[in-house]
């Protein structure tokens, strides 16, 4: 049987300085792909507009007893009806962004067309180039602090390309209440894990978009006869003398995981979405576009953390070969 998948590495090393130099390989490609992306949705994305303080006219509404809007007389005169104008709010909001860049990450299957790193980068810069079009500000945990630019997106691959070692899971308590954040990642942590992680959101008033990035093998568990297992973030190895065997119960945590993490993303208010490496990217963002514009309350404060603890499903593996992964 031929390997289904692997991790995808250019250098045998664990070394942090090999990491950075791959990193910074990938992201002038990948900015190039994410700009092709963003070029194809971005005809659909008209920023989040709204009502408020501004000079530009943004539309006529009918007016309503007790609104406080002056009365357009001019726009009235043309029929029965009595309208007001609107103004766009132009305050600029802030957008932060971020990409898994866990040793899981690296993995590709055979029926994948990108890697979960690739792809969550791609995304991230995708977003970045849509906001920095719409003039929100954007930023980076860890990396940069929030700013406005045209070339928001070249200006964070800039950075990511000279970043050294990043932190698997940045600090996100110096985001403030009102802002947005974007996080792709894998999210095969437990549910614990990550909601922890995720709590200073939540307290602080931050709406979180969850993009989670599946290969098609983790979710189908594809593995037959003998076959060593890998957690590419532990290096805990796992032989199965019939691999098939243990699919049904694979798949029912791996399953339970994803509900659980999106139950709790519901009910704070904030979406969760998952993009698949064999599908296209552009699925993702046109999701996570129509989740920041809509019209949903703030996120309040997180409840008690009661789900399921599922054990780390980043796991590679070849049909009989051992899957290496690469910090």
């Amino acid at each position: 049987m031929g390997r289904i998948g692997e991790v995808q590495a250019p250098v045998a090393t664990r070394d942090a300085l090999a990491r950075g130099r791959l990193r910074a390989s990938l992201v002038p490609d990948l900015l190039v792909e994410a700009r092709r992306i963003v070029n194809t949705v971005i005809a659909g994305w008209h920023g989040r507009r709204k009502r408020g303080i501004g000079e530009n006219f943004w539309q006529f509404r009918p007016y309503v007893e007790g609104d406080s809007s002056r009365i357009d007389w001019r726009r009235s005169a043309r029929d029965d009806h009595t309208y007001v104008r609107d103004r766009e709010w132009e305050a600029a909001h802030t957008v932060w962004l971020w990409s898994d860049p866990s040793p899981s990450m690296l993995y590709k299957s055979a029926a994948a067309g990108v890697s979960k790193e690739s792809r969550a980068l791609v995304l991230a810069l995708a977003m970045a180039e849509l906001l920095s079009r719409s003039g929100e500000r954007i930023a980076w945990p860890g990396l940069t602090d929030p700013f406005t630019a045209r070339n928001g997106a070249e200006r964070i691959a800039a950075q990511l390309s000279h970043a050294g070692a990043l932190p698997a899971k940045p600090d996100l308590s110096a985001i403030r209440r009102f802002c947005d954040i974007v996080i792709v990642s894998d999210f095969l942590d437990p549910v614990e894990e990550t909601m922890t992680w995720l709590d200073v959101l939540a307290r602080h008033g931050v709406r979180a978009h969850l993009i989670e990035v599946a290969d098609p093998a983790e979710e189908t568990f594809p593995y037959a006869g003998r076959t060593e297992f890998t957690d590419p973030e532990t290096g805990d190895k796992l032989t199965a003398g019939r691999a098939e065997t243990l699919k049904e119960e694979y798949r029912l945590l791996y399953t339970a995981r994803r509900e659980e993490l999106a139950g709790w993303c519901k009910r704070l208010g904030w979406s969760f979405t998952v993009n698949h490496t064999d599908r296209l990217a552009s699925d993702a963002l046109v999701r996570v576009h129509m989740a920041m514009t809509a019209d949903s309350s703030r996120p309040g404060l997180t409840a008690g953390h009661a789900g399921l603890t599922a054990s780390h499903a980043g796991l590679t593996a070849g049909g009989g070969d051992l899957g290496k992964a690469v910090e």
